[in-house]
């Protein structure tokens, strides 16, 4: 099998699965534009920050796995690639110390003036009065806005600098209150009012793009700080600037709108840049978070070469409407599979899913089939009276 790495990944990536005996190339300067004339005979497309278009599933005719070698997957055309059978997989949580490093640092960064300190300084300035007016962050509220991995290893730093915590998130209970000593709000509203510095670890989606508009920014405290280390397409983009100016917020951001997908490229958004502490994108990018993604690539390269599907898929139907699952037990015989999926097309019965399993010493099996409708009793009567099969249970869903 062909496999592409169409961005600059650790090197052990490559070697490791040419260990697997897969013929690896490695073409970290492709563009997403470049990328469909690149699939030619791929049947693993790894990439990073590179998009993968429709165009680029339309023309990957051998393609059977994209994995993104990080946590979103908003780059890829998931529905292109599910239309096709195209299995998009990621790494999640293992950029997450990375991200939370990061955010915490934007965060001491716009309390303190880090960066504009340090310009005026390089420009032969002292400016002790001006940059010695931090309020601290110890003893205030941090607020977060998504609570999974990233959220929570947050939440524990910053918990190390003596700040509160509240948080809200889409499935986030009470409990989280015992569990992880914060406080949980109703809304990302209610966080901007109780908080003096929110920090954003959404997940981008049709929810959650532009979540964190005008409304949002006008219940934030006068001052505050914003930190973005997750999407730039959570935030409304004019409604930062606005609330930059009228409500003299300090804010850090790694992520931006439109911002550019490749390495190297110009960034237009430098008025938003001034006012703000910025980096490019760049949460994830530290050694021990470059490692530990390389080692879950090739683990779902492996796992998929060994089974057949990835470990985790995230194009997955979420819940099948098939209507029962038909288990049957059968003697371990060349043609019983074949002689069930004969009956159930000749129905026009679809299998949604299938697994068979053999039991030890290989003398007989389980099949579990989910079907699109139920089976006729005349089937099933048929199947329970071969020689070949032990026994057969229908489920209803």
């Amino acid at each position: 099998m062909k496999v592409l790495i169409a961005d600059k990944l650790s090197e052990t990536v490559s070697s490791s699965l040419q260990s697997l005996g897969l013929d690896v190339e490695s073409r970290p300067e492709l563009s997403a534009e470049d990328i469909p004339e690149a699939l030619d005979g791929v049947g693993v497309l790894i990439v990073r920050s590179t998009r993968v278009s429709a165009a680029a599933m339309e023309r990957a005719n051998n393609l059977a796995i994209v994995i993104r070698a990080g946590a979103g997957v908003n780059t890829i055309d998931l529905p292109s690639a599910s239309a096709r059978g195209i299995y998009v997989t990621n790494c999640p949580g293992k950029n997450t110390a990375a991200v939370a490093e990061l955010a915490v640092g934007l965060l001491i960064a716009a309390d303190r003036q880090i960066v504009d300190a340090t310009i005026t300084l390089r420009e032969g300035s002292w400016q002790k009065k001006r940059f010695g007016a931090a309020r601290g962050l110890r003893g205030r509220t941090l607020g977060i806005l998504g609570f999974g991995a990233i959220g929570q290893a947050v939440a524990a730093r910053a918990a190390g600098l003596g700040m509160e915590i509240c948080a809200w998130s889409r499935s986030l209970s009470s409990e989280a209150e015992h569990d992880f000593g914060i406080e949980v709000v109703d809304s990302p509203i209610e966080v901007a009012r109780k908080s003096d510095a929110v920090s954003v670890h959404l997940a981008l989606c049709e929810e959650t793009r532009s979540l964190l508009d005008e409304d949002f920014f006008a219940a934030l405290k006068p001052g505050a700080i914003f930190i973005n280390t997750a999407r730039g397409e959570l935030v409304d983009t004019p409604a930062l600037l606005d609330a930059l100016e009228t409500k003299q917020l300090r804010v850090g951001l790694d992520v931006f709108e439109e911002e550019p997908s490749g390495g190297t490229a110009d960034f237009t958004q430098t008025n938003l840049a001034r006012s703000i502490v910025c980096t490019p994108h760049i949460g994830a990018s530290t050694g021990e978070a470059s490692e530990a993604i390389a080692a879950e690539v090739v683990h779902i390269v492996d796992v998929y070469l060994k089974t057949g599907h990835p470990p985790v898929a995230v194009n997955l139907c979420a819940r099948s409407h098939a209507a029962c699952h038909l288990v049957v037990r059968h003697y371990n015989r060349v043609g019983v599979l074949a002689g069930i999926l004969d009956g159930l097309r000749s129905q026009e019965i679809n299998v949604e899913a299938m697994d068979n399993v053999i039991f030890e010493g290989e003398h007989a099996a389980c099949c579990t089939l989910l079907l699109s409708k139920e089976p006729s009793a005349k089937f099933i009567t048929s199947l329970k009276a071969e020689e070949a099969i032990l026994h057969v249970a229908l489920r209803r869903e």
